[in-house]
């Protein structure tokens, strides 16, 4: 029942769970609600939520949403499907909205709305006093009014480097951060808390691999500067268990701007560069049992592979399947050329993103974004990125897609920003800034031990 959790159908999973005790099940319909509030509130089977529930969704910190306003809306949509019923509980739903969290013009929507349900004719019922009064208490920014969301699974970001025209004063980063919680601010203001976890030991990284499997963190290859030497071919594992990392065994080949897969208990390097501007064209497997590499190691499934460089340094609009056994198939073409993006899974579909496109000699931003659906061998185009993100970090956290750093190849700015697309809403927002490297870093999820959360921020 966990997996047939969705918007249509995670309240009655939570009454059928509640009602024959099975907790567990119901914790997970709870969350999902929480973190997917937005697109439940626009179901059926939200209008038929008993008042005492729906006000404990509204009351907790966890609640996932585009804005306060959203919150509002959604309890008045819920009033005006019974108002002869439910005005008289409007009162009491209403003190569970965060006023202090809207923007004055997001204000202005609530008097509006309380115009409308007066309409009903039910003279007594009179929100706008009450709230008036909430959101003029307090409009400054109030860290304790904040909706705090804790996934979790951690979002880590690992290693990575500083854009810097004076290549003496760039300094890689050996640091992992994860974010602690996602707050929710006044109008769309949004900030990720971030706190330190570990260091990469030997030697700080970018344009790395990175793969969680089996609760542990793996960081492969890389290059430790800009010179011809400086690429790697080490092998990591962190333990957040132990909060300790070990030495693995060296790849066989050196690599950075390469992809690393889990699959089946094995870790795949796929492609990259083995030196400044030389591509290397090979896949090798790690086997965490012998703590041994060997090259293209046979897998049950395909890795799909999108974009990239060729051989000359020109951006590609392929999709591949490989598989070592059976060889390559080529699908059908992106709309777009790209290298340098972002690629995820997601709801049995890829989401590609950001990187750099051709431009006749040169480079420029790639902001479109398409998605590929397996089942027509089909790309679609969704929102464009608000801003660039060439040598971006990617993760799927809870169900969203997060896009973190990266620059603008046009001017050679930092992007220290974070954007998350909503597939239910198909908008990109700003969740905020990363807490130091910004380009060709790597991310991930991964399922911390509890003291790491509650500790003091760092």
């Amino acid at each position: 029942m966990q997996q047939e959790i969705d918007a249509s159908s995670c309240l009655d999973i939570a009454s059928f769970a509640e009602a024959y005790g099975m907790s567990e099940l119901l914790e997970e319909a709870n969350d999902f609600v929480l973190r997917n509030f937005w697109e439940v509130s626009s179901t059926a089977k939200f209008q038929d939520l008993q008042a005492e529930k729906l006000l404990d969704f509204l009351c907790c910190d966890g609640l996932c949403v585009p804005s306060e306003l959203a919150v509002f809306r959604a309890v008045a949509s819920w009033i005006e499907a019974d108002p002869e019923e439910r005005l008289s509980q409007a009162g009491s739903l209403m003190t569970a909205v965060r006023f202090p969290l809207m923007t004055f013009r997001e204000f202005r929507e609530v008097r509006a709305i309380n115009l409308r349900m007066e309409c009903f004719g039910n003279k007594e019922v009179e929100l706008y006093g009450s709230a008036l009064r909430e959101f003029g208490f307090s409009h400054q920014e109030n860290k304790e009014q904040s909706r705090v969301r804790r996934p979790k699974d951690a979002l880590v970001l690992v290693g990575g480097d500083q854009l810097n025209p004076d290549m003496g004063l760039r300094v890689p980063s050996g640091e992992l951060w994860f974010a602690n919680s996602l707050r929710s601010g006044t109008g769309l203001v949004k900030e990720i808390e971030w706190r330190r976890l570990s260091e990469i030991p030997d030697m700080p990284k970018f344009r790395h691999g990175v793969a969680v499997m089996e609760a542990k963190l793996y960081v492969f290859g890389g290059c430790y500067f800009y010179a011809k030497d400086n690429i790697m071919k080490t092998a990591y594992s962190y333990d957040p268990l132990q909060d300790g990392w070990r030495r693995l065994t060296d790849m066989h080949e050196f690599r950075s701007n390469f992809s690393v897969v889990a699959n089946e208990k094995r870790l795949y390097a796929i492609g990259g560069d083995k030196e400044i501007n030389t591509n290397v064209d090979s896949v090798e497997m790690y086997n965490p049992d012998t703590d041994s590499w060997s090259q293209r190691s046979s897998i049950s499934d395909g890795i799909f592979i999108s974009g990239g460089f060729n051989c000359k340094y020109v951006c590609l609009p392929s999709l591949l399947l490989y598989h070592p056994e059976r060889g390559t198939t080529y699908l059908a073409d992106m709309a777009n050329e790209r290298a340098q993006h972002c690629m995820e899974a997601l709801r049995g579909r890829l989401y590609v993103s950001g990187g750099v496109c051709n431009l006749r000699e040169f480079y420029t931003d790639q902001q479109a974004c398409e998605v590929y659906d397996p089942v027509t061998d089909s790309w679609t185009a969704f929102a464009s990125l608000p801003v660039p993100h060439v040598g971006a970090a990617s993760a799927i956290l809870e169900e969203k897609i997060y896009i973190l750093g990266g620059y603008c190849q046009d001017d050679y700015s930092e992007s220290g920003l974070v954007h998350r697309f909503d597939p239910g809403r198909q908008q990109w927002e700003n969740m905020g800034k990363l807490p130091g490297a910004v380009t060709d870093l790597r991310a991930c999820l991964l399922r911390l031990p509890q003291h790491f959360r509650h500790q003091s921020g760092l």
